[in-house]
């Protein structure tokens, strides 16, 4: 799943965009890659 996550700069949590949008100093933008998960 690759774009554009919102992540809690508090919590370390994903959040929603619109979240991000609410709480520009609270909270970035990462980019994620392919999405590989390690087993």
């Amino acid at each position: 799943m690759a774009g554009k996550r919102g992540r809690s700069a508090v919590t370390g949590r994903f959040v929603k965009q619109s979240t991000v949008k609410r709480h520009p100093k609270t909270t970035t933008n990462e980019s994620t890659g392919r999405g590989s998960k390690k087993k």
